[in-house]
């Protein structure tokens, strides 16, 4: 049977870093693997920053339900029921950061796939910079996208910073157990469930080490569904701004409480040189990385966003006549 591993995470976690780095172990093993992005928007930025590792070994492919959870569904047992036929080693999916985890379950129960496919492992990313206190929703998706999982793995750690390493697995533990208490989630983890390292730093031993964690079958009461999630996800397409001005656009939209709550922009910009930039952002940070190729979008995540705001501070210096916002 073909291993299905799971890569989970809130918004912004990390979750296509990691992956990138799990994904280029398996593959110097020699397995031949699929990636999938399970995704209920109509673009996926992500799946573009995975396409250097397509090759005749890693099939990448994306699943998108245009909002509506039943046709994501189906999309998502169709998408699997043709890897199956292909007889991967092993398949990798990322979800949305805003995923129900009982899709994944009750999906790999139906048949056939029942018969093709077992769970690997299912590793869920934590935040290091991750603020105490998340909205409601937020910290119902933490909890729950963390609750089965068999390794928690630390994100954006910096050793050098004024935290110490004890102080911070002691903040990072207290957080996750309070928020799967939240949903009345028996499980409380403990140190040895978090693996805390430079992502530099890890091993084939350490990624051969993950890919047998596993997973673990815990129980909570489900508070929101997917198709009522305050958070939202828009797209705004045909961009091109002077590159002095990226940086300055993406704090104003992050700032300016009426464009909403947002938690985060991502996408890919067209730079001067005929290169493209890879933006990540946060009210903590912003990361702009060079890269070869790209899609003139960004994804603006957040609760409450305002599509119109948005489009006022982008507006006046896009030079794309193309220009569109969903």
């Amino acid at each position: 049977m073909t291993k299905i591993d799971l890569i989970t995470g809130i918004l912004g976690s990390g979750k296509t870093t990691f992956l990138r780095r799990y994904a280029k172990d398996l593959l110097q093993q020699g397995k031949r693997i699929a990636i999938l992005e399970n995704d209920f928007g109509a673009v996926n930025i992500d799946i573009a920053m995975l396409q250097d590792l397509k090759s005749e070994n890693c099939q990448l492919g994306m699943i998108t339900g245009g909002g509506d959870p039943d046709c994501h569904k189906r999309r998502f047992k169709t998408q699997l029921i043709s890897l199956g036929m292909q007889h991967f080693d092993r398949i990798i999916i990322e979800p949305s950061g805003i995923f129900d985890m009982d899709e994944f379950f009750d999906t790999l129960h139906e048949t056939p796939l029942d018969q093709w496919f077992e769970i690997g492992s299912i590793l869920t990313i934590i935040d290091a910079e991750m603020p105490e206190v998340l909205s409601e929703q937020m910290e119902y998706l933490l909890a729950t996208e963390a609750a089965c999982c068999g390794k928690l793995i630390l994100s954006k750690w910096n050793p050098e910073g004024q935290e110490t390493k004890e102080a911070l697995v002691s903040r990072i533990l207290s957080h996750i157990n309070r928020a799967l208490s939240g949903v009345q989630c028996s499980r409380q983890f403990q140190e040895s469930d978090l693996l805390v390292r430079v992502w530099d730093t890890l091993t084939i031993e350490d990624f051969q080490a993950l890919q047998s964690v596993g997973y673990r079958n815990y129980s909570y009461v489900k508070q929101f569904h997917t198709d009522n999630m305050e958070s939202e996800v828009h797209y705004f397409m045909h961009l091109r701004f002077p590159e002095e001005k990226i940086r300055e656009l993406i704090q104003t939209i992050l700032s300016d409480t009426d464009c909403g709550k947002i938690y985060r922009v991502k996408g890919t910009l067209p730079a001067n040189d005929g290169t493209w930039w890879k933006v990540n952002a946060t009210t903590e940070k912003i990361e702009m990385t060079s890269v070869k190729d790209g899609q003139a979008v960004w994804i603006v995540i957040g609760d409450h966003v305002s599509r119109e705001k948005i489009d006022a501070h982008l507006l006046p210096y896009n030079t794309d006549p193309e220009y569109v916002s969903i």
